[in-house]
């Protein structure tokens, strides 16, 4: 072989070298958040925190992969890699430890900390391997610029590509562990294919010897790391029916037959409930929901429901008023889940796909439309702004009712968020009521009903009498003066939830224990 042609094939041995770590660094950091969310849920804290442990882990993996590569004669780069392999292996069996040490640090704490633990040292590894590469890549001085150049633009195509294919192809494919215990098993054939070339291009008889031995130990833990990954079935008290990771969450349907009771939950959130016996709901706000229809003159012909959960509302609109209604849920998984359990057949379009986009492509008018995204552990903060809301009242129908359902405290601190829901609403639709689902609790559904005119009747002569009291006993005053007004350019949503999300996550943990959560 000339010398030319080892030269081609050191630095396409580097290249490919780069493009793989630089996937495996993006597959790790967008992982991270499917290993975090099901217990801190999928928020913008946790998205905050892996981008930023990543970035910090980089830094330092840059700076050492630098000092290593000067200080070092040519070998190492096979080890670093090796040692990424097996902190990449150790993340699915560490999982459970580390999210309930960090569980007293709160949501913000918590998902940032845990997020250092587990991928810092994986992702710091990786980010030693550029250096080290431009080091090897580069023969002399006047080459450094096109080498780290190049070595760069290879490891970033590499991300994109990580990105591309974890997202289009393996995620609906694979479970979250599987991936991240194949990433680490390609790191470490990485590993070993370099330490032979170091061992006998290099001349280095002992090139090999470190690798060898991480792998040999990397084999020995893998039946640990698998089995970590094995799924939550339940105990005495509940039994789960089904279990499905997708793209946004873990959903599993629960039974508990003490109680007669099955529930549908994305992550730390409840969606659906109902009875096993009977399948009726026993979600109490979709009682109020339930009698919308009553409360106008004109008869409702066609409805839209965003946010399926159990698909119970769909079923009352029907069986109750003839209703045809139109449902969009984002997640094929609670799609499935609402079908195979809880007997939801569709009446009209049963649409999958993200609401912000999905609606543009609605054609209105509607009668009533269900806005209920808003019950889970985590916010889908841009589906409730006033831009969400004016594409709403586009497809609305002159007389229709706007009905949204959102989980927040009806006392102190924390109950600004009504006000901003209020006062968002208000600048879309002049009218608006809003209903508490069960008086005299801080943590409640709050329902607010909203018009392009005329008031919410709750004296419409289609409501019987006994009705109407019950409803008038839960209107619940909200003052709007001081709340922030939601749009697309500022939406705080998310951090005015905090205290629901850590609410929601802390009611699962302590019913269900927090295996449930641990991925």
């Amino acid at each position: 072989m000339t010398h030319t042609t080892t030269q081609l094939f050191h630095r396409t041995g580097l290249f490919l070298t780069v493009f793989i770590t630089g996937a495996s660094v993006m597959v790790i950091e967008l992982l991270g958040t499917r290993m975090i969310a099901p217990f801190y849920g999928a928020s913008l804290y946790v998205w905050s925190s892996l981008i930023s442990v990543t970035m910090i882990a980089l830094s330092i993996g840059y700076y050492l992969g630098g000092r290593w590569a000067d200080t070092s004669k040519r070998t190492g780069l096979s080890l670093i890699i090796a040692l990424a392999a097996i902190c990449t292996l150790l993340i699915p069996l560490l999982t459970r430890t580390v999210l309930l040490a960090t569980d007293p640090l709160g949501l913000r704490g918590g998902a940032f900390v845990s997020a250092l633990i587990l991928f810092s040292p994986s992702l710091t590894l990786l980010g030693m391997v550029g250096p080290f590469a431009i080091k090897l890549a580069t023969a002399q001085l006047e080459g450094v610029g096109n080498s780290v150049g190049s070595m760069y633009a290879v490891s970033t195509l590499g991300s994109v590509v990580g990105t591309l294919v974890l997202g289009f192809f393996l995620f609906p494919l694979l479970g979250s562990r599987q991936i991240l215990i194949g990433t680490g098993i390609l790191l470490l054939v990485l590993a070993l294919a370099i330490a032979v070339y170091e061992q006998k291009k290099l001349q280095v008889p002992t090139a090999i010897l470190p690798s060898l031995v991480l792998a040999v130990i990397s084999l020995a833990m893998l039946p640990k790391v698998i089995g970590a990954g094995h799924s939550y079935t339940g105990s005495n008290q509940f039994q789960i029916q089904s279990e499905q990771e997708s793209l946004y969450g873990w959903v599993r349907v629960i039974d508990q037959k003490a109680r007669d009771l099955r529930l549908l939950t994305a992550d730390a959130s409840t969606i659906g409930a109902s009875s096993i016996s009977d399948g009726q709901s026993r979600l109490s706000y979709q009682e109020i929901v339930g009698l919308i229809p009553a409360l106008t003159e004109k008869k409702m012909t066609r409805a839209l429901i965003i946010g399926l959960g159990a698909g119970h509302m769909a079923k009352v609109l029907h069986d109750r008023y003839g209703i045809v209604t139109d449902t969009l849920e984002i997640d094929p998984a609670v799609a499935q889940a609402a079908s195979d359990y809880f007997g939801f057949q569709p009446t009209g379009k049963a649409i999958v796909g993200d609401a912000r986009y999905e609606i543009r492509h609605l054609t209105g008018p509607y009668d009533l439309i269900i806005h209920d995204c808003f019950t889970g552990g985590s916010e889908p903060a841009h589906l409730l702004t006033v831009e969400t809301l004016a594409q709403l009242n586009g497809l609305l129908a002159e007389q229709g009712i706007l009905a949204l359902n959102f989980v927040a405290f009806a006392q102190g601190e924390h109950s600004n968020t009504l006000a901003a829901v209020s006062k968002t609403l208000a600048e879309v639709f002049p009218q608006q009521s809003v209903f508490i689902s069960e008086p005299g609790r801080d943590f409640n559904d709050f329902i607010f009903l909203a018009t392009k005119k005329q008031p919410i009747d709750l004296d419409a002569k289609a409501l019987l009498a006994s009705q109407s009291a019950w409803l008038k006993e839960r209107v619940f005053p909200v003052d709007n003066r001081n709340g922030v007004l939601l749009t697309d350019n500022l939406n705080p949503l998310e951090h005015l939830q905090t205290a629901k999300a850590e609410h929601y996550r802390h009611v699962i943990v302590d019913w269900f224990g927090p295996e449930l959560l641990i991925r």
